[in-house]
């Protein structure tokens, strides 16, 4: 474990020892930083828009996160997600994620679980003791299982529905699954929420209409899929595979994550 690296610096006659976090604490205070630094998030699915959900946390302040994603980089990561390298492709990603959170941060607590969350999950993850849970993963069965667990727990949780053909983040916005529209994955989870009797539920998705990706033989995914070697769920088992970009994800992450700073530290968004 690395020391915390600190300078005392005196501004009108106030002593403020200097450290990663103190332009932050310009703008949230010491008792912000504090709670940050207390907060434990779950982040499940460490993709385009996950990997910049954990991100934002750390450099916000954030030091307890629980990891959970079964997949490894694979090269076409490389257009949208924070964590793909050249050096890290063929990695898991909760590994790189771990290693890239202690390089922000060396005081950070990290628990990885390398499995692909289901209803039948034998793994107790989702546990008293979180702060936040964070869905950023694609199946249905798995985004209802984590929501019904977090209701149960009473532990608040943020759902990232789809990012994928999409081309413009300004069209981005956190409501309640109930007032959301044009969202094909929004319909879908509305649907089985109903079914369970949750009757809220906050997300982040895209009022923008889904683009039609171009498919060809040549550069499909799932007719020629490059996924590193021991990767269980490979592109071939999707129905289809989605156009991504750089900055689309990217901002559905770390709008997520300017959702839970505010909320731990008590501002209304």
């Amino acid at each position: 474990m690395f020391a915390k690296s600190n300078r005392t610096l005196n501004i009108g006659g106030n002593k403020m020892s200097l450290n990663q976090f103190s332009r932050t604490e310009l703008l949230i205070g010491k008792q912000g930083i504090e709670k940050l630094n207390n907060a434990k998030v779950a982040i499940f699915g460490l993709g385009g828009v996950g990997s910049f959900v954990v991100e934002g946390l750390v450099r916000a302040g954030v030091e307890n996160f629980v990891l959970i994603d079964d997949d490894k980089i694979c090269l076409t990561n490389l257009n949208r997600q924070i964590i793909a390298t050249r050096k890290t492709i063929g990695k898991y990603k909760v590994e790189v994620a771990k290693e890239r959170i202690l390089e922000i941060n060396p005081n950070a607590n990290v628990e990885t679980y390398q499995e692909f969350f289901m209803p039948d999950s034998e793994t107790e993850i989702i546990k008293n003791d979180l702060t936040y849970v964070v869905d950023c993963i694609d199946t249905v069965t798995a985004k209802i299982e984590i929501v019904k667990q977090c209701k149960e727990k009473e532990i608040p949780v943020i759902s990232a529905l789809g990012t994928g053909n999409k081309l413009d983040p300004s069209k981005f916005e956190i409501t309640d699954i109930y007032k959301t529209s044009v969202c094909p994955l929004a319909k879908v989870m509305r649907k089985e929420l109903r079914k369970r009797n949750i009757t809220n539920l906050k997300v982040i998705y895209s009022k923008e209409e889904p683009i039609k990706p171009e498919q060809t033989s040549e550069g499909s995914c799932k007719t020629n899929c490059i996924c590193p070697p021991g990767t269980k769920r490979k592109c071939s088992i999707r129905n289809q595979v989605p156009g991504s970009i750089s900055f689309v994800p990217s901002v559905a992450g770390l709008m997520i994550a300017g959702e839970i700073v505010r909320e731990i530290i008590g501002i209304e968004s």
